[in-house]
């Protein structure tokens, strides 16, 4: 698995909405990638993982109430390989991995806090990203692509028939159920 990687197959979702023929597989293949990206967006983060272990940098932010220096970090959910040094390559050991026992409740490190105060950059190597993309992940992208499928009936956003009363409006925003199932892992970046 990849940085930002498609997180179900044209094939998967072809299966998921009981499509029959081949003329919608480059449709599904796109489907898959946009949806995906969908996902990113809407949890500020994504589900990938880095091949190999690379270097990235880091602004510190000190807190005064609690004395200590947090550095946001991109998601963690290895500590393999990993490294963390001052501005002039000089390695930290005295640091601690935020949230607390992220790896033992299934989640993943987003946060290092370090002692005392410390003004410049942090180089930080690591492997980023998840070791595997969670099982919920998917359930909100079909539900996100059945809406997709659906609004190819309707090219002008309106599925049903006046005339019947059955008329509805598909309005051009993401589901509200693939909203409730990724809202547990929105990653909320936050500035000081």
């Amino acid at each position: 698995m990849g940085w930002a990687p498609d997180y179900v197959t044209g094939p998967q979702l072809k299966t998921y909405l009981n499509i029959q023929h081949e003329d919608d597989d480059l449709w599904l293949a796109n489907w898959a990638t946009a949806v995906s990206r969908n996902v990113d967006d809407f949890c500020g983060r994504q589900f990938g993982q880095v091949s190999v272990v690379e270097a990235r940098t880091y602004e510190p932010k000190w807190d005064s109430n609690e004395c200590k220096t947090y550095v946001e970090i991109d998601d963690l959910q290895t500590t393999a390989g990993l490294i963390v040094a001052d501005s002039d390559g000089a390695v930290i050991t005295d640091y601690a991995l935020r949230p607390r026992n992220a790896l033992l409740k299934g989640k993943i490190y987003t946060q290092l806090a370090l002692p005392g105060r410390y003004t410049y950059d942090f180089s930080i190597t690591g492997k980023w990203g998840w070791n595997s993309v969670p099982a919920s992940i998917p359930t909100a992208l079909y539900i996100q692509a059945s809406r997709l499928n659906a609004r190819r009936s309707s090219p002008f956003g309106i599925a049903g028939s006046p005339t019947d009363g059955s008329e509805l409006r598909l309005l051009a925003q993401l589901d509200p159920d693939f909203k409730t199932t990724l809202t547990p892992f929105k990653r909320e970046w936050y500035a000081a």
